[in-house]
Parts: structure tokens; sequence; C-alpha cells
């Protein structure tokens, strides 16, 4: 029998009569990952992978099955995943970008194009410009001519340029064969930040081409102009950059999920593993930016990168509400080679309920088509979909919740799970200022704990606005922001409070039983 519906007028978000009292009532929370708040009991959904630790390897192909190579049709299939947007959809996008997204139009020798506190360009090994996040290629391909000049004097010395400090400002370089991208920022991230998000340019791009064909591009034509190919596909990689200045998700590589009663979840997740198909490699339930539930295929496990990667594709695009879209994406993490063909569609034309069905055949959309209609006849049959619907009215919840009256915001991930969670911005963070500057200061802090040479284990900083407390385990990762009138005493005493508190809740904030096929 499903569980009953989610109240946003309750103190707690736990369903009472499902808790696991073993757990919920353990004195310590665990530190030990796998035994940690948020811990997944069965296998994870997501390729394990700590904050950074693959961001920079050099082998990335670890794909864990043959997908269809790009080949020549590669271009064409691009032109279907980016289509064409309507003046509607042009004019939703531009209201949802803030005042510091690109402007095209800007002078780039001007004192505005000049003042944004982050740029990122986006060049071949050839010097052509491929992407700038403000003012038009064409005006920086001077530019673009100087930081290659710089790239190729330090290689001319068997070496490789990482970064330039000067002025406050820092340049940082990511050479990925065939591409070359720079970040300058007047923030106050390190180097390993900035790399981290160019790393996920990178990405976004290979999604839309797949590297095999990338590199055929360049070996056959070096000074080939990659416009050509990603005309259209701008303002996925202009989301991206929005989501990366304000989605902790990316921060923390990490997933958070829509709170719900884990009956209800778990019905959700048995209708997709009976919605199944041959080639069906992964069933994607979305709400909004939160995750319902993810099912996949035995023995295949999809990386968090890829993800967001989906997720900035959904949220990117008005036009999958028009109906049952089909479009080829490739999933970088997984196989760099090839494409799967994702489904997208919602599962009501006003609702924030975004299914994706990942499939291995281009030729699979009836197939696909069928599978979605089997899960939402059977999800309408239970009582489970009306409690879904009642969760999408309280997709968060307040911090008050916790009991901790000095606590105003935190982060908490889950290692073992890779999923993490976090209450809705208090009054004091409702302005898109204040929530980037939050951000900023998280930002700062995970810098502190994942230094390449002298990580720290905690970190707890004072400030005129706020104090802040991070912490880092073998299990968990946990930001915690605290009134400036608070001490460290109280921040200390707060942790395991609040460790308690998720312990309780975590059967409605995580997904602690991931099914598959």
């Amino acid at each position: 029998m499903d569980g009953p519906a989610a109240s946003c007028e309750n103190a707690t978000l736990a369903p009472g009569g499902r808790l696991r009292t073993e757990r919920a009532d353990s004195p310590t929370p665990g530190l030990v990952e796998g035994t940690e708040p948020g811990a997944g009991q069965k296998s994870a959904m997501f390729v394990h992978a700590q904050s950074f630790d693959d961001l920079t390897a050099e082998d990335e192909d670890r794909g864990e099955a043959e997908l269809e190579q790009a080949g020549e049709c590669a271009s064409q299939d691009l032109k279907v995943l980016v289509g064409e947007k309507s003046a509607e959809e042009e004019e939703e996008h531009n209201n949802s970008i803030t005042s510091e997204s690109r402007t095209k139009e800007e002078d780039v020798s001007g004192e505005a194009w000049r003042s944004h506190r982050k740029h990122v360009f986006v060049l071949s090994e050839a010097g052509k410009p491929i992407y700038s996040r403000y003012g038009t290629e064409e005006a920086l391909s001077s530019t673009t001519g100087v930081m290659m000049a710089l790239v190729s004097f330090v290689e001319a010395e068997k070496n490789i340029i990482r970064s330039i400090q000067a002025d406050g400002c820092k340049v940082v370089f990511l050479s990925k064969t065939p591409l070359v991208l720079v970040c300058v920022s007047r923030t106050s991230q390190t180097d390993k930040e900035l790399l981290r998000e160019l790393q996920y340019i990178y990405y976004q791009i290979v999604s839309l081409l797949t590297l095999t064909q990338l590199n055929h591009i360049f070996q056959h034509k070096q000074n080939f102009d990659l416009r050509r190919l990603l005309s259209g596909s701008e303002y996925l990689t202009d989301n991206l950059l929005h989501r990366l200045d304000r989605d902790p998700g990316l921060l923390l590589s990490a997933v958070t999920c829509l709170p719900l009663a884990s009956s209800a979840r778990d019905v959700v997740s048995s209708g997709l593993q009976a919605a199944k198909s041959e080639n069906l490699v992964f069933s994607i339930l979305l709400a909004g930016d939160r995750l319902v539930t993810l099912v996949r295929k035995k023995d295949q496990f999809l990386h968090h990168i890829d993800l967001h990667l989906v997720f900035n594709l959904v949220g990117s695009s008005s036009s999958f509400r028009e109906g049952e879209g089909w479009t080829p994406i490739c999933l970088p993490k997984f196989n760099t080679a090839g494409f799967f063909h994702a489904h997208i569609s919602y599962l009501e034309p006003a609702s924030q309920l975004c299914l994706i069905l990942v499939s291995t055949d281009r030729e699979d959309f009836f197939n696909m088509s069928n599978c979605k209609q089997r899960f939402l006849e059977r999800l309408s049959k239970r009582t489970a979909y009306a409690a879904l619907k009642e969760a999408l009215k309280c997709p968060s919840y307040s911090v008050a919740q916790v009991g901790i009256p000095e606590l105003r915001h935190f982060l908490y991930k889950s290692k073992s799970s890779g999923l993490y969670t976090s209450p809705e911005f208090p009054e004091v963070y409702q302005s898109d200022a204040e929530q980037e500057r939050l951000m900023g200061l998280y930002q700062r802090l995970h810098g502190s704990l994942h230094h390449p040479t002298r990580p720290l284990r905690s970190f707890y900083r004072c400030g005129e606005t706020e104090n802040l407390l991070a912490w880092v385990t073998s299990g968990f990762e946990l930001y915690l922001c605290f009134s400036p009138l608070g001490t460290k005493a109280v921040a200390v005493s707060a942790v395991n409070k609040l460790l308690k508190w998720i312990r309780k809740e975590e059967d409605r904030l995580f997904i602690l039983s991931p099914l598959t096929y």
C-alpha cells in the first residue's frame, strides 16, 4: 500500500511507520563510507567518484558498453539535438539568465566587457575561436590568437601551461586535444575549481559531437571552424555556465532528490523497472532540477557528470514540452565514441515531471514511446502518483525543520550514494546576488577541503554576515552556514544534531534502494 502524500505543513519529512529505526536511532551517525546518512542499502546508481577525482583523468574512454560509432551522420544528428528555438523559447531562456550572463553584442574593447568577473573561451589548437561567454567570437580573434601563442610557446619548451596569476586575475588553461579551453577569472575560486568548470564545458561539447567525430574533423582539417557544427547550441553552454555558478550539485559532484515518501518512490521506481525494453539502458524521472528516481540496466552505471549534462539539456529547452522528443546524446563519461538516443517527454503538459529513456538504438523511438505509455498507465492506477504530484507542490524543505536555531543553510553529500540534500534558501539569501555570494563561500570552503597539496579535514570561517563550517570524512561532505552571532562551539555541536536529523529523514531525502532491469 502506498504511503501518504507529502505535506509542507509537517515538521518532519519522514512518513510515519516507514523509518528503519535501527538506523534512525543510531547515537552517532556513521562516518565511514557506506554507513553515513543517505548511503544506499543496495548497489549505487552512479559511478563511484569523489569530488575532482576523475576530472583530470587521462583515460576518457571508460565505456561500459559498445555504442554505435558517430560516423558521418554526427553533424546531422547534432542539428536534430540543437534544433531551432522559437521566439517564445528564446525570450524565456534570456529571461532565465542573470545580468552577468552572455551578451553577444557587447563591444569586446569596452569597459563593460572587461568588467565581467569570469570569462570562458574555447578555441581550436589552430587558434580558431569556437565559443566565448561574452562578446562575439569574430571580435575575439586577436585575443584567442594570443592565448594560443602562450600555449604553443610553453609546449615548444616541452611543458604545459596551467595557469597565470597577475593583478588579482587568474587565467586557467585546459588543453584537451583538439580543443583548448581558457577561463579568465577575478573570483576567489581556486585554479582547480576553475579547471573543473572548464572540464564541464569540454564534456558539453563532446556530448554534442562525440570525441571520435571531434578528432576526425580536426585530423582532416586543422583550421576547421567548429562553430559551423555547434551553431545554435551556444545556449546549452551558456546555461551550463549559469548552473556552475548556482547549482551545488555541480560543485559537490552529486545530484539532489525530490523529497518523497520512500513507499511512493519505490512504486514509481518499480513502474519504470516494469516498463523495460531490450535496448533501454537508463530510465530517469526528473522533477525540475531534482531526481525522482533512476533505474538502470544491470552492471551499467551513470556518471554524475553525464546526468548533469542531461539535466542541462532538459532545462535549457522548452521544446520538449511540445511532444515526445527523440535526440542523440553522447554521455562522455560513459563512452566518448558514440551516441545514445534519448526519448524525452513530460508526463503531463503542465507538469514538472520529465521522463528520459536512454536507448542504444537510434531506431528505437516507438519502443521508447511504448515504454513511457506502459509506465504512465501503471503509475496512474496507483496512489503513489497523487503523492508524487503533492510532493511537487513542496519540492524542498525549510532549514527550520532541522531544529537548530543558529543554522541558516547547509549542503550534505553522501559519498557512497552520490546524492546530496540541501534546504531552500532562507529569507536573508532570497536575492540572486546573495545566493551567488553564498555559493562563492561554499566554493572557497570546498577548495580548501580539496586542496591538491594541503587538503583539510575541517574548516571554520568567521565573517561579518555569516559563519561557516566545512567538514569532510570518508563517508560524507558537509557545509554549514550559521548566523554571525554563533560561536565555533555551537557550530561543532550542530553537526551531530544535523547528522541525526538527516539520518531520521533519509528515507525521503535520498534514494536508498535503487532498482535495475
